[in-house]
């Protein structure tokens, strides 16, 4: 181990240099040396998941798959969404780029959902308690400020090449904005709808689970939304590590100087994008809690929501000339 006095002898224009490199190469060695069972096993967890999911995806016909996204599109917004979803979806079958998306979705599934059960959790704590939120704010600046390419290094020594590094690397790009607008939305709760809370004699659980989670859910969505736009832009860099899908055409497509080829499978990236986007956003920009899931099941079974009720109220008084 370099002492003071080494430091001092090995100078920049002046300065001692800081060894932080060998620092991290060092911590990276201990890491690989004491907790490889640990990464193996969360290796290969990973990777059937991951593998899972795709055989799930692809098992049918891609226009049967391409039509459930469409439905998806329209409960979540509208109809224009849905048929938008469909042509779009289309379009990437008949580029030939259908099982490369379905990789690259089920890679950004999974990292989105471990990146939820990680960041929504600590922007709880981060809400509740101040010091731990001091605490984490420079890591979270340091996960999403490095440049992402960064993130690859570290993952192929610990996870070797395959899906398992482009997760890990998906996961520390995409984890900041899930804690951070989780925090935000929590504290931006009115501080009197609290008090009322805790003046009926409702526990801090309750208070979260009934109160702020609830009028959070907006600002919380958006964190959603930013981490599966996130993920989707890393685990397209993720196929330099081997994860496939359309992440591994356009790098094919930039060794080979094929840009026919790369601009098929980025153009099969952008329908993906703009379909997690809309559909995440307009999840989020509904009626928060559970409102939002009965007038789905409303649209779904031909019941009417209040908006619905509404309307019709209003038709019948505008009929009657009665003022609305």
């Amino acid at each position: 181990m370099a002492t003071a006095a080494d430091w001092w002898d090995d100078r920049v224009d002046g300065v001692p240099r800081i060894p932080v490199g060998e620092w991290v190469e060092e911590a990276n060695d201990w890491i690989t040396e004491h907790l490889g069972d640990a990464l193996g096993w969360f290796s290969d967890r990973v990777d059937s998941i991951v593998t899972d999911l795709i055989d799930l995806l692809t098992a049918p016909e891609p226009l049967v798959m391409a039509a459930v996204f469409a439905l998806l599109a329209w409960l979540a917004r509208d109809w224009k969404l849905g048929i938008g979803t469909f042509l779009g979806m289309a379009l990437i079958i008949s580029m030939e780029q259908w099982d490369n998306a379905m990789n690259t979705l089920a890679l950004i599934v999974v990292a989105a959902l471990i990146c939820l059960l990680i960041g929504i959790p600590l922007g709880i704590m981060a809400a509740r308690w101040d010091g731990f939120s001091s605490a984490i704010r420079p890591i979270l600046d340091l996960m999403q400020t490095m440049p992402a390419m960064f993130w690859l290094i570290p993952a192929v020594v610990l996870f070797s090449i395959g899906i398992p590094a482009g997760i890990v690397a998906t996961i520390i790009f995409a984890l900041p904005p899930g804690v951070r607008l989780t925090e935000l939305g929590i504290r931006q709760v009115d501080a009197e709808v609290v008090e009322a809370g805790h003046a009926f004699g409702a526990t801090p659980r309750q208070i979260l689970r009934e109160v702020q989670l609830p009028l959070a859910m907006p600002t919380v969505m958006a964190g959603v939304n930013q981490v599966i736009m996130l993920a989707l832009s890393m685990a397209v860099m993720a196929g330099f590590v081997g994860a496939g899908g359309l992440g591994g055409e356009v790098i094919a497509a930039i060794t080979q100087i094929q840009i026919g080829l790369g601009f098929e499978a980025g153009f099969s990236v952008v329908i993906l994008a703009i379909f997690l986007d809309r559909v995440t956003a307009a999840a989020g920009n509904t009626s928060p809690g559970r409102g939002r899931i009965r007038e789905l099941y409303g649209r779904v079974g031909g019941r009417r929501t209040e908006r619905d009720t509404e309307d019709v109220a209003e038709g019948a008084a505008e009929r009657e000339g009665a003022p609305v």
